[in-house]
């Protein structure tokens, strides 16, 4: 049953508790993510269930709720060919890479000489660590290439502290024997296996507008609805639950008139300026029964 169209956020006390919970247990993510979940787990993370034989997320980006449910079994995928890498990186060589980040100055000089490399004349390890050092200081952590395949998103005006040693090494941990796929959604999908979850928080691509600017050869847009509505058929079919976020429009609406459903308030940053914050919703769409998730309720008037 799909829920009334307005839902208040939950109660910020029990929302706190439940993200500390989750932060005793996994990891915090490495990465710096535009549309990142980070302020949503503890929703989130109330559809997972240690009962679930695996986890698996097609849109992979920061695997925020990935590194915060820490599951033993997982298929992570991501049509980012340079992000798998950075995660094999991580899982490999997490403290060489951590050492090699901490010696790069963060000037602008510095920055440009890194975006303006190619990363196909580079090795492995150098690529990974071009990619982690202009995510962690470009601007609100957007991914963004022009129609040739290059980097340019600006630096930005306020960077704030790296992870830590421990905490990429933690991530490397939760990684390991974790299978990472690189290509189009449908290629992790495949994977799926009965009993599992799967997370999908695709590119917000909608006929009105665009939530976040993203460019390259292949970028998830609204020709590609049709196949992930198919995908999420074929993830049912597997006897495997799914959870799917994406932003208020008319395609979050129809997909979600399909499944059981709940529309959240959720705030976003305009052009990712902390100052010019609006309000706006959120569709969480799922072929579980929401009566299964505790405190749904309070997510809807």
């Amino acid at each position: 049953m799909n829920s009334p169209d307005s839902a208040p956020d939950a109660d910020a006390r029990a929302i706190s508790r439940s993200g500390d919970m989750l932060a005793d247990r996994g990891a915090k993510p490495f990465l710096r993510w535009a549309g990142s979940k980070r302020k949503q787990l503890a929703r989130l993370s109330a559809f997972w269930s240690d009962s679930h034989t695996g986890y698996v997320e097609p849109f992979a980006g920061s695997a925020c709720l990935f590194f915060a449910l820490a599951p033993k079994s997982a298929v992570l995928g991501d049509n980012n060919r340079e992000l798998i890498e950075v995660y094999k990186v991580v899982r490999d060589e997490p403290e060489r890479l951590y050492r090699r980040l901490s010696r790069i100055g963060r000037g602008l000089e510095t920055y440009n000489r890194w975006r303006s490399q190619d990363p196909k004349t580079l090795d492995r390890g150098t690529r990974a660590l071009r990619f982690l050092y202009l995510n962690r200081n470009c601007f609100n952590g957007i991914y963004r290439t022009n129609v040739d395949g290059h980097f340019n998103v600006p630096m930005g005006s306020k960077l704030g502290e790296y992870f830590t040693k421990e905490d990429l090494i933690r991530c490397s941990t939760l990684l390991q024997n974790i299978k990472l796929i690189a290509g189009d959604f449908t290629k992790t999908i495949e994977h799926v296996k009965p009993g599992n979850f799967v997370y999908l928080d695709p590119p917000y691509a909608v006929n009105s507008r665009r939530i976040f600017c993203e460019y390259g050869k292949r970028v998830f847009d609204t020709s590609d609805i049709p196949r992930f509505a198919e995908g999420l058929i074929s993830i049912k079919n597997a006897s495997a639950d799914f959870l799917v976020s994406y932003a208020d429009c008319r395609e979050a609406r129809s997909l979600a008139r399909q499944w059981n459903s709940v529309r959240l308030p959720v705030r976003r940053n305009i052009a990712g300026f902390a100052g010019a914050r609006r309000n706006a919703y959120e569709w969480l769409i799922t072929n579980l029964p929401l009566n299964r998730i505790p405190d749904v309720n309070a997510w809807q008037t």
